[in-house]
């Protein structure tokens, strides 16, 4: 380590000084280097000095580790859908074991027996699908950050290390690549980086991607296939379709939507994630471990997390109980269901937490997870055509967070103003 530090030493004066040949990619350089070592800042001898060793490369490596298990579901879950519809075709006779076609990492490490698949066959079709993934979310979105540094002679902020991260779990596993990089290219560009950057802006990154590949590619992003990735050109699984949880029980014709759930899938299932859907929101284990991580470590939000089960139970409880049952649909399902189906555990836990664009002050955290709960099931329940309603929740909500914190703030005054 020493002889790299050294290397990185004798290259520093090419870029440090103002004055230097490639002073211009001073940020790129020092992005570089405190990804290697920590910064080598030093408070003066003097005056009083309060120093914290939370800064934000801390606070982004503790999101990351903490959404560790639902990328490791990620890569078991996405090979064990895409075998188990596999499985499913050749008993069907609709494939033959000589016409299943192998992947570059199946091709580089040897490719499964069909009718024996081992478990090391089933985390490299994951990784062979979700490593791709990871490195056009980072390459893409880490690259234009880079060149925004540059043109504004910023430093590059660590704050897409998490966003990538999620973007690459709230995909499905069969998205295709261009896609994914137009959709991260306009969230950084037209959601973060024209607000300011890291700090400035006011919708989550990762929702914003995922809201626009919804509108501009519905048909890669919705629909039964997409959820199960394969290894033909359009990287689905011909002629296979499973849908998700929330798909099962959209029609209005469900009268017992739980009854109905519980005939395809377990709430075991549904609770560990052996389920399709969009690569790492399917495990609810994997989501409440990272939960009690940023919990635990102070750096999500309890109040959020908390309000928004809260506000989602009581919606769900209230409107189950009042409407007939001929309203059907999403409606008709248990409240405990509508937590286990979908992502919006894992966007409560790791999307809505985002102290930038979530409110600041500890009532406005509560009054914003109620209603991104509340507007969740008036999504799936009253919306036609949506079967999820999280990712709408949290961006409007993202947008009345300064809203929420005013009225609290406005609230807070006039009581103190009453007392004096």
């Amino acid at each position: 380590m020493q002889f790299l530090r050294n290397l990185i030493e004798k290259q520093r004066q090419l870029y440090h000084a103002k004055d230097s040949k490639f002073h211009k990619a001073w940020p790129l350089f020092d992005a570089f280097e405190t990804f290697l070592f920590a910064p080598e800042h030093r408070a003066g001898k003097q005056g009083v000095h309060v120093r914290d060793y939370v800064d934000l490369k801390r606070v982004m490596n503790t999101v990351i580790i903490a959404m560790l298990p639902c990328l490791l579901w990620a890569i078991w879950n996405t090979g064990a859908q895409h075998f188990h519809a596999v499985e499913s075709l050749l008993g069907a006779g609709k494939l033959a074991p000589e016409g299943y076609t192998l992947g570059w990492l199946q091709a580089l490490l040897g490719g499964p027996t069909l009718g024996a698949v081992t478990a090391f066959d089933t985390i490299v079709f994951g990784l062979q699908r979700m490593l791709p993934i990871l490195i056009v979310s980072y390459g893409v979105g880490l690259g234009i950050e880079m060149v925004f540094s540059v043109i504004r002679s910023e430093e590059v902020s660590e704050g897409y290390l998490v966003s990538g991260m999620l973007i690459a779990l709230i995909v499905p596993a069969s998205i295709p690549l261009w896609q994914l990089a137009v959709g991260v290219a306009f969230a950084v560009i037209l959601g973060k980086e024209v607000f300011g950057g890291t700090g400035m802006n006011i919708f989550n990154p990762a929702m914003m991607v995922r809201a626009f590949l919804f509108f501009s590619f519905a048909a890669q992003m919705s629909g039964d296939q997409v959820w199960v990735a394969g290894n033909n050109s359009q990287h689905l699984i011909d002629g296979y379709s499973s849908p998700t949880a929330l798909a099962i029980v959209k029609p209005s014709v469900i009268t017992d939507a739980s009854a109905t759930l519980a005939e395809h899938f377990s709430r075991a299932d549904l609770f560990f994630g052996n389920i399709p859907g969009s690569a790492g929101e399917m495990s609810k284990l994997a989501v409440l471990l990272g939960a009690f991580w940023l919990i635990f470590t102070g750096v999500g939000s309890w109040r959020v997390m908390l309000a928004g089960v809260l506000g989602m139970l009581g919606i769900a409880f209230v409107m189950h109980g009042l409407m007939p049952a001929s309203f059907g649909g999403p409606v008709t399902l248990s409240p405990v269901d509508h937590l286990l189906v979908g992502g919006f555990l894992f966007g409560l836990v790791f999307m809505a937490t985002d102290p930038v664009s979530s409110p600041e002050t500890n009532t406005g955290k509560w009054i914003y997870g109620v209603l991104i709960g509340v507007v969740t099931f008036l999504v799936r329940a009253v919306n036609p055509a949506y079967p999820e309603g999280t990712m709408l929740s949290i961006l409007l909500l993202n947008a009345f967070a300064p809203t929420i914190d005013h009225f609290v703030v406005a609230a807070n005054i006039k009581r103190r103003l009453a007392r004096s």
